[in-house]
């Protein structure tokens, strides 16, 4: 069995998010090997960012923020796919959707759920959606998942007959899509956007960090300053290229500054 939780930005339980999200696990447990769970953020405590940057430089167990951040880590780390909904607040993510992002950071720096599965669900009612399925898939990447693109669904509460239909019609082919991504864990090959950024980025903590960085430890510790990527993949000749090209001007960038 596969499993599969989707961490929800709504409040409101009964709302038209919490009946998107509802109907997309009710479609993926329809192919029998799927156990899916709604995860609502705002019944965790998850405080917001106070900008301090201990998890990137001493490590994330050393965040002054005790709270139930690491409760919702282990949720995806026990997962093999994780859907993010969210409403459509002022043109954005919710806020606890935001904060619970925000407070995934250093993972962003340390991508670790490659070989697991994401997607994104948006529920707006005038304009807006398809920027924040455009954001949080973004946000999936740089977490290391295997993207599947989202949906953003359209709709004003009470929902219409017809706004349900064309809704379980988006979301019955989203679960098609990600339960075909999710038997197939493998990761893609990194897009040319995906590799230019950790090779430059690794590149940058190689030469402006040093043991004493969380950062620079974990790419020391997995191989990450000598790898093509930081999964294990096979790059064509193109892509091996524009890697070294990459690392050649990160370099050149990120070369220490005499005096």
């Amino acid at each position: 069995m596969k499993g599969v939780t989707v961490f929800m930005g709504s409040p409101h339980k009964g709302g038209a998010t919490h009946r998107a999200a509802r109907k997309f696990l009710d479609d993926l447990e329809s192919f029998g090997d799927v156990e899916g769970e709604i995860v609502v953020l705002s019944d965790y405590g998850i405080g917001v960012c106070r900008g301090c940057k201990v998890c990137f430089e001493r490590g994330e167990e050393r965040c002054p923020l005790k709270d139930d951040r690491d409760a919702l880590i282990a949720k995806i780390t026990n997962s093999d796919g994780v859907v993010f909904a969210s409403p459509n607040y002022s043109f954005q993510v919710s806020a606890v959707m935001k904060i619970f992002l925000d407070r995934l950071g250093f993972l962003f720096h340390r991508p670790c759920f490659y070989g697991k599965t994401a997607t994104s669900i948006s529920v707006y009612g005038i304009y807006g959606g398809s920027k924040i399925v455009k954001y949080l898939d973004f946000c999936g990447g740089g977490l290391g998942f295997n993207v599947v693109k989202g949906c953003a669904i359209n709709t004003l509460e009470p929902m219409t007959d017809e706004a349900l239909a064309k809704m379980e019609k988006k979301l019955a082919k989203l679960s098609r899509r990600f339960h075909a991504r999710l038997l197939r864990p493998t990761d893609a090959t990194p897009s040319l956007f995906q590799l230019m950024a950790f090779r430059m980025g690794r590149t940058g903590i190689k030469q402006q960090l040093g043991e004493d960085k969380r950062d620079y430890v974990y790419y020391r510790d997995h191989g990450w300053f000598d790898s093509d990527h930081y999964y294990p993949t096979r790059l064509g000749p193109f892509k091996k290229v524009a890697g070294a090209i990459f690392d050649w001007a990160a370099g050149r960038i990120y070369r220490p500054r005499e005096g």
